[in-house]
Formats: structure tokens, C-alpha cells, sequence
């Protein structure tokens, strides 16, 4: 099997979080479909209230600290992406636009990602395309069709809202397997493969 690797962001405040429990959904389903296509996945976890603190940090001195340094190196170093926010006054919450934000530019341009929030109702869930989406179009990330938002009622609505949850979970996560599969593998260049010439070494040039 080939080898891939995903990154999911959580924005979830709370311990636990509907935010987090729809974002492990999502990255299982994937990881999932994934491996329906022939792909191993390994997955790094980020959850944003870990680093809330350094990333006020950052906006402010320009320097991320170790923690969240290897934090942006997953997201912009991984395959995919599975980005998850709770929805507060109709847009996605401060921790999700502060790291997005501190992310350097260009470092999300082509990455296949899957876009999904929860709310306390189902009249947030326009969010995810008027807010959520253009965020990422601006960052010129490559976003599945499919967005999810989870309310309430699809928690605990009966076998209907729950099953309506389950089609979208799955039929995003296998927009975003098809995208990751299709894209070539990012390999850091080799230094060593076109070496200087000892020539030009010696000119110093």
C-alpha cells in the first residue's frame, strides 16, 4: 500500500467537544476511504486550544513557539487536510482564523481539504459557504464540494438526522480520499542530486 498523511484541525473549545467528535468522524471515514483506494494514512491531530496562547504569541513577535511550529509543519507538510470549527456569531471562531492566519502564505495552495462545523443550530450551517469556504479559497486550498455541519439534532435527532449525518460524513470523506489519491506526493528535493561542481566551488561562484 501507498502511504499517505492527513492533518485534522479541531477548534473545539470544550472538553469534550461535538467539534472534535465530528472532526474524528470525518478523519476515521477518511482514513477509511483512503484505505479503500489502496493508501495507508497516518493522521496528526491538532487541536487549537492547545495552542491558543502561542499563537497570540506569534501574531504579536512573528515566532511561533516549538509546539506550534510543529503544529504548522503538519498542515502544511501533510497530503490532506480536515479543517472543523465551531460556528460563533455566524463565522468560524477566533482559534480557527488565528491559525490560519499565522500559516505562511501559499503553504495551503493545492491541498485537497475537507471543511465541516457544528453549531448550536442548524440555521448556522450557511457558515461553512459564506465564511468557512472563502477562507480557503483565499488560501487557495483545493476544497471538496461537499462541506459538513453538525447541529444538535443530528447528534440525537432519531435514525433519520443521524443517518443524514452519516451520508454526508461519507460522501466528503471520499471526495477528499480521491483528491488525495490523485495528487502526486510532495518529496523534498535531494541537495545531493544535482551537486555544485567542484569547479564553480573553487570560483567561488
Amino acid at each position: 500500500m501507498t502511504s499517505r498523511r492527513l492533518a485534522m484541525v479541531s477548534a473545539g473549545i470544550s472538553v469534550p467537544s461535538s467539534t472534535r467528535l465530528l472532526a474524528d468522524r470525518l478523519t476515521a471515514a477518511t482514513v477509511s476511504a483512503l484505505r479503500e483506494r489502496g493508501v495507508d494514512t497516518e493522521v496528526d491531530v491538532i487541536e487549537l486550544r492547545d495552542h491558543g496562547h502561542t499563537m497570540v504569541d506569534n501574531v504579536l513577535t512573528g515566532f511561533p513557539g516549538r509546539a506550534l511550529r510543529t503544529a504548522l509543519d503538519a498542515v502544511t507538510g501533510a497530503d490532506g487536510l480536515i479543517a472543523v470549527t465551531p460556528i460563533f456569531s455566524a463565522s468560524y471562531n477566533g482559534l480557527f482564523k488565528l491559525f490560519f492566519d499565522v500559516l505562511e502564505p501559499e503553504s495551503l495552495a493545492g491541498k485537497p481539504t475537507l471543511i465541516a462545523a457544528t453549531g448550536g443550530t442548524g440555521r448556522h450551517s450557511l457558515a461553512l459557504e459564506h465564511a468557512v469556504r472563502p477562507l480557503f479559497a483565499y488560501l487557495r486550498g483545493m476544497v471538496v464540494p461537499t462541506s459538513v455541519f453538525a447541529a444538535p439534532e443530528d447528534w440525537g435527532g432519531g435514525d433519520r438526522a443521524t443517518q443524514a449525518l452519516d451520508q454526508r460524513i461519507a460522501r466528503a470523506a471520499g471526495e477528499l480520499a480521491d483528491l488525495v489519491v490523485a495528487r502526486p506526493t510532495q518529496q523534498a528535493a535531494d541537495p545531493f542530486l544535482e551537486p555544485t561542481p567542484f569547479e564553480q566551488l573553487l570560483n567561488g561562484s
